[in-house]
């Protein structure tokens, strides 16, 4: 047989919907790792995912590994014979090889001669070897965890119930994961229940649409996207489409249908936020919003299956909403009755983390921290002091224990309602912003303030317990909350010394058993971030090192930097400057020069030198009044400028003259030279 389509498809009981893209991507991968790895040839690969089945379709696979050519050197001929008789050496390679000594052909090199022997190796049959590829294919799956059903030893993360192994038009013999392959696959599991003989991969994709499943996660999340639109557009209503929620919706349906339905209006006196995350996160529901955004009355829920009475499914639906958004407006009208500030003293009995205290001495801490900063970016004190004691309050209200998410939302419309000032009210929710990097970042001085706080005090006070992340762990989410930091001081423009917040940070906690080397430890920790942050910009790895190395703690003033750095890596100037910095580097460092950079212009003897003193004396001058204001790109564009003479200092002169004064002053001029650009990064490190 030619070279035709394989299909794989595993079908079991539901998965779980965030687990539909991850296996299935894996799956793809291990697929495709295992047939390059035999050296199979195929040309490219298509993956579906739903919540019955994982497949994937392998494009013009071969039927036959390609055959090997075998080369096995042996002995050398001087080592092979001894007296015209071969040695043990040629009998023992003859016989590892399978054959007789006179078989073996002549090597003849630079380096001599010797036995070698050749030898075809024909190419095994994919059929045989694909059982193993796919074994191993699903026992690498990333299933968090897994289950056994009846009496089986199999483990999976649901239990599986047929596989399809096609390759052309013939079902390739293997037992996986318990099952035998066939040609047999299943469509809907109330439109299509029957079996489906496939007669090859390509009727895979009419065949199962035929039978209401549409297998590519892709295509189905598109048509909900469209659907959810379409509804929105015959309500005169604009949907509010979130990309985690149709993901998940996406994972949860074979063949999707959208259906609208209603909610009384009574419900929209709770803010949007409760009704939106109970329609969201218990229902899977999408709501819609008016032309000035004010949420409407409305929500479309995704059905998996096409009704001839989709009225009936419109009422189901909206009988299960009506108790959520009850129980919603239920909270929110007891959670009223009492103020949020006198919520507080609960907060004595809340434990934030057994060595750090209550979320009540949290709150403390973050007070003080987020007073200090305050100063720093002149925000208002009071406020601020006022905001950090109502932070954590709305942790102890019944909308937030039955709806986590909420923090933060519900804290802002309690203060609000208690008739708190509007920057404090506005600073409740911001405190947790951004929650992730593509989040907004608070709006407001109190905002920017108790965000700061909070996550420097959480920071500081992990790890001074010696709790860092480690791996995949990370329980108090600390990498978002530096990145989170980060953010903000980058884009808020706070010109802040990070080594001063952690240090002011540190100073709130007692009895930290590592608190001698956190300052240091978390200040690398959360620089270090920069390295993920920047090459999500697609900047160089040598760009933040660039900058990294000059032991910048101002993270407003590292990013001016490294934004000058990666402009100025793109100028023509750029690699010979790097690499001219990178030569000074070294020679300063093998003479250990410390010396003055201050250049005797009585010692300068060679035109190149000459001419690269005039140069570094004017560019001092010409960058100057930038350096003054932080301007780093026009600094570096300014010094770019050098290149000629530097290119000509170092063709012309001998640094390392015999001389010691000429030497010295010549490493002076170096020294100058490089501490130009050492203001701004260490270029040299664009050579990584």
């Amino acid at each position: 047989m030619a070279a035709a389509d394989l299909l794989l498809e595993l079908g079991c009981e539901e998965l779980p919907p965030a687990l539909l893209k991850p296996l299935s991507e894996a799956l793809m991968t291990s697929i495709e790792s295992g047939l390059t790895e035999a050296g199979i040839p195929f040309a490219a690969t298509d993956v579906y995912a739903t919540p019955r089945r994982l497949a994937v379709i392998v494009k013009n696979l071969a039927s036959y590994q390609p055959d090997q050519a075998i080369e096995r050197r042996g002995p050398a001929l001087a080592a092979a014979y001894k007296d015209g008789q071969p040695s043990k050496a040629a009998l023992g390679f003859a016989a590892s090889c399978g054959v007789a000594l006179d078989t073996l052909e002549k090597l003849e090199t630079d380096k001599g001669s010797w036995l070698v022997f050749r030898a075809t190796q024909k190419g095994q049959t994919t059929a045989s070897l694909l059982p193993e590829i796919v074994t191993k294919a699903f026992a690498n799956l990333p299933v968090p965890k897994r289950m056994r059903w009846g009496s089986s030893r199999i483990e999976f993360s649901r239990p599986v119930h047929w596989l399809v192994l096609l390759h052309g038009n013939q079902v390739v013999p293997a037992e996986v994961m318990g099952l035998t392959a066939d040609r047999l696959t299943f469509g809907h599991r109330f439109h299509a229940p029957e079996a489906i003989q496939l007669v090859d991969p390509a009727a895979y994709l009419p065949s199962l649409k035929a039978a209401k499943v549409l297998p590519s996660f892709a295509e189905r999340r598109e048509v909900i996207h469209q659907q959810v639109l379409t509804e929105a557009k015959q309500h005169q209503a604009t949907a509010v489409i979130d990309e985690d929620l149709l993901d998940e919706v996406t994972g949860l349906v074979e063949w999707p249908v959208a259906l609208t339905g209603s909610f009384e209006e009574r419900f929209l006196e709770v803010p949007d936020a409760c009704l939106i995350s109970s329609m969201k996160a218990n229902q899977k529901y999408f709501h819609m919003v008016d032309a000035k955004g004010a949420l409407l009355p409305l929500f479309t829920t995704i059905s998996n299956i096409e009704s001839h009475e989709p009225a009936v499914v419109i009422a189901g639906n909206e009988k299960v909403i009506r108790p959520r958004l009850a129980d919603a407006a239920f909270f929110f009208e007891s959670d009223k009755k009492t103020p949020l500030a006198s919520r507080y003293t609960g907060l004595e009995s809340v434990v934030f983390q057994k060595q750090l205290g209550t979320l009540a001495d949290k709150s403390q801490r973050v007070s003080v921290i987020a007073q200090a900063i305050a100063k720093k970016i002149q925000a208002d004190s009071k406020l601020v002091e006022r905001a950090a004691y109502l932070s954590k309050c709305d942790l102890n209200t019944e909308m937030v224990l039955e709806f986590p998410e909420l923090q933060g939302i519900m804290g802002e419309a309690y203060a609000i309602h208690d008739g708190e000032p509007a920057e404090v009210s506005l600073a409740l929710r911001e405190q947790y912003l951004p929650r992730n990097p593509s989040d907004s970042l608070p709006t407001s001085g109190v905002g920017t303030c108790l965000a700061l706080a909070d996550r420097l005090d959480t920071l500081t006070g992990i790890f001074g317990l010696g709790q860092k992340p480690s791996g995949a762990r990370d329980p108090f989410a600390l990498r978002r909350a530096a990145l989170a930091v980060l953010n903000i001081l980058v884009n808020r423009q706070l010109d802040l010394d990070l080594k001063e917040l952690i240090h002011l940070a540190l100073e709130q906690h007692k009895n930290l058993p590592k608190a001698a080397e956190v300052e240091k430890e978390l200040l690398d920790y959360m620089l270090d971030r920069f390295r993920a942050w920047y090459q999500a910009q697609a900047i160089a790895t040598g760009v933040f090192l660039a900058v990294r190395g000059r032991g910048v703690t101002h993270p407003y003033d590292f990013d001016r930097r490294v934004q000058a750095v990666a402009s100025f890596s793109k100028l023509d100037e750029a690699a010979a400057l790097a690499e001219a910095n990178k030569r000074v580097n070294n020679i300063l460092s093998k003479q250990n020069y410390s010396a003055t950079t201050e250049v005797n212009s009585n010692l300068l003897t060679e035109a190149a030198e000459i001419e690269l003193a005039k140069q570094v004396a004017a560019k001092s001058l010409e960058v100057a009044p930038h350096y003054a204001k932080g301007d780093y790109q026009a600094a570096l564009h300014c010094l770019a400028g050098l290149r000629e003479a530097v290119d000509n200092f170092f063709n012309d002169v001998m640094v390392m003259t015999e001389d010691e004064a000429v030497r010295n002053n010549r490493l002076a001029l170096l020294a100058s030279l490089q501490a130009l650009f050492m203001h701004t990064a260490d270029i040299a490190q664009l050579q990584h």
